[in-house]
């Protein structure tokens, strides 16, 4: 590591390096698959619900060439935006007729009497938890009366920019751990829209910064666990800190709901005689960090405070209505390396949540509450009591949700929350190619994930096949259907019954990103509603709007080079989930991924989020590259979303 700046690496390489994945050692059986694993093209895809409907798994083609024309021309009316080209530099591009204007920038003030960030000198730690977030992500808006209040996700930071004043980033400090601690977690803040478009209220009374020191409740399974019990709390119920927040949800309820991902990065020690602990390594803790917290605040160091690792990697629910609320981790969602949160109510009326863990070869989730969504009544254990469930995807289009249970895994409760990965594990949940976002048709029973991408799929080097961290084989398969997928695709599933309480689903692959240029006839070429026009990698963030349209995200390759020519900056399409099309709507700056949206209340601003870019954007040449939320709207004021 004495060569490489830790802070340049994305948390995939981190994880890499500090935990070489395992290999599996069945060559027979990964040889067997390959052979039999049905052709990508030959029968794994499928458009809408019409063909869900018919129990069919046609492929994209047959079923796109029997739609007529007269459909095809319908369906254009669905987008009502002029698709744009890629783009390779530092701004924002959005349709003509689009408009588009920063709301919130990060080191940007919450409160009158704070300045805004110094491009010298930095954000003081007197301010550092009274300004917008670093790098943000995941976001919701909730109407409280008549004002509206966003809740938004900053997973992580930028060392060298944040802190100026030390070498590459490097806190040399307390003072410089707390800074970058503060610039982490979430900001609610109330926005509002005047003559000059949308700003920050400052000032207002929900505006509020929930960072990695602001005090939380440990509540479902695992909370008092002996697992999470620390010197500092004794109880096992109170903890510090949200940490690397990622994607969101929102609640029926109106809560939000902000979830831990890439945790372990935070966690490490000074002792090098301290021997880590085995569940350490499913969830890639290691002796060394990012951010060296553990140099300076000893509640990092794991050799003083094991189980303090054990208390992050949540789905965190938070009031953004009242200020002085309590965050709450929910412990029964499980412990993994969360990416969002889609929240939607079965046919009786229980809770159901999807989820994701983002790394190589992990799972897919399910939470049912056991109690029923009452509006207006006491929702303060619905997401504390019911099942968790991990997803098994079968070759035939059929799939099955199973429980993680006492009895399924011979764990108790709060170690299947705490250890979750294990838990899946013995169940043989299917290894997926990092499940990233999960989005819930509006309009349509039937819910999609992102699979970003796997490098490690099906890669097999001296006769061995990568695994996930827990040993299991990551083979191709008909949902993961491509060895050393760099592009990634979308995965569908329709509960039976339709309702998303029910254990079997059905699914097919809405899209497998891809690039038709540079393979000419093989599955990188991606599905058939890939084309040159559209083509993308590395989709991620998913959200659909009021209408049914499914807007996508990217955070993968923006390099426009090699197995990447013509994909230009990371992007945001929008799909039609009844006919297959996508088109590109927004590109990103150089550097940057695009990720989290919301609407405004009237539906006639679209809100999204542009983390990490290398460019000087949004405020241009010689400034500081600041991650930003941007309001977008149309010119005639008509709804967008």
């Amino acid at each position: 590591m004495s060569d490489v700046n830790k802070n340049d690496l994305s948390w995939d390489e981190w994880d890499e390096l500090q935990n070489p994945p395992p290999a599996e050692t069945d060559f027979d059986r990964i040889v067997e698959a390959a052979l039999s694993r049905r052709g990508f093209l030959g029968g794994v895809l499928a458009f809408g619900s019409a063909a869900a409907a018919l129990g069919t798994l046609g492929t994209a083609a047959n079923l796109m060439s029997s739609t007529s024309v007269q459909a095809q021309e319908a369906a254009a009316s669905r987008f009502a935006f002029k698709p744009i080209p890629i783009a390779t530099d530092a701004t924002v591009h959005v349709p003509e007729g689009y408009v588009w204007k920063p709301l919130a920038k990060w080191g940007q003030p919450l409160f009158s009497n704070v300045p805004d960030v110094d491009a010298a000198k930095g954000v003081s730690l007197e301010n550092s938890d009274k300004v917008f977030g670093e790098n943000t992500d995941g976001m919701e808006l909730f109407l409280v009366g008549d004002r509206q209040v966003i809740a938004v996700n900053h997973e992580y930071v930028n060392p060298e920019i944040n802190l100026p004043h030390t070498e590459k980033g490097v806190p040399a400090s307390a003072d410089d751990v707390k800074i970058l601690q503060n610039l982490q977690g979430v900001t609610v803040m109330e926005v509002a829209e005047g003559e000059n478009g949308w700003d920050i209220v400052l000032d207002s009374p929900f505006n509020r910064r929930i960072h990695h020191n602001t005090p939380m409740k440990l509540s479902g399974p695992a909370a008092g666990s002996d697992l999470v019990k620390t010197e500092a709390d004794p109880n096992g119920t109170d903890c510090l800190g949200t940490f690397n927040n990622c994607g969101a949800g929102k609640t029926p309820w109106g809560t939000y709901l902000t979830c831990e991902e890439n945790f372990n990065g935070y966690f490490g020690t000074t002792d090098a005689t301290f021997k880590l602990p085995d569940d350490y390594k499913r969830y890639g803790i290691a002796a060394e960090t990012r951010y060296a917290y553990e140099k300076f605040d000893e509640r990092f160091d794991v050799a003083k405070n094991p189980n303090e690792p054990r208390r992050a990697g949540y789905v965190v629910e938070i009031d953004p209505s009242d200020a002085s609320s309590t965050p709450v981790k929910r412990t029964a969602l499980g412990r993994i390396k969360h990416e969002n949160a889609a929240v939607v109510i079965a046919r009786d009326g229980r809770v159901v949540v999807y989820m994701g863990d983002d790394e190589r070869g992990e799972f897919l989730y399910k939470f049912v509450s056991s109690g029923i969504y009452v509006p207006g009544g006491d929702t303060s254990k619905l997401l504390d009591e019911g099942t968790l469930f991990v997803a098994k995807f079968a070759e035939d289009g059929m799939g099955e949700w199973f429980a993680l249970t006492p009895e399924s895994t011979g764990m108790k409760m709060d170690e299947i929350c705490v250890f979750t990965r294990q838990a899946a594990s013995k169940v043989g949940a299917t290894t997926m190619d990092r499940p990233e976002w999960v989005a819930i048709n509006p309009v349509a029973i039937e819910a999609y994930c992102a699979l970003t991408n796997n490098s490690r799929r099906g890669e097999v080097k001296d006769g061995k096949l990568r695994a996930n961290a827990g040993g299991d084989p990551m083979a191709v398969d008909a949902v993961n259907p491509r060895e050393k997928n760099e592009y990634g695709q979308i995965v569908r599933w329709y509960p039976e019954n339709d309702d998303h309480a029910d254990a079997k689903f059905k699914w097919d692959l809405f899209c497998m990103a891809g690039n038709p240029d540079v393979h000419k006839d093989d599955a990188y070429a991606g599905s058939s509603n890939i084309n040159s026009g559209n083509m993308f990698n590395s989709p991620d963030g998913m959200m659909f709007n009021s209408t049914g349209l499914l807007w996508i995200q990217t955070d993968g390759e923006d390099s426009n080079e090699g197995e990447f020519a013509g994909q230009g900056n990371n992007q945001m399409l929008a799909g039609d989930p009844a006919t297959g099309r996508i088109e590109r709507f927004l590109t990103g700056p150089k550097g940057s991924e695009v990720t989290g949206m919301t609407w405004s209340a009237d539906k006639r601003t679209m809100f999204v989020g542009i983390q990490h870019p290398d460019a000087p954007f949004p405020d241009g040449e010689g400034k500081l590259p600041r991650s930003t939320v941007v309001a977008i709207k149309r010119e005639d004021n008509a709804l967008i979303g």
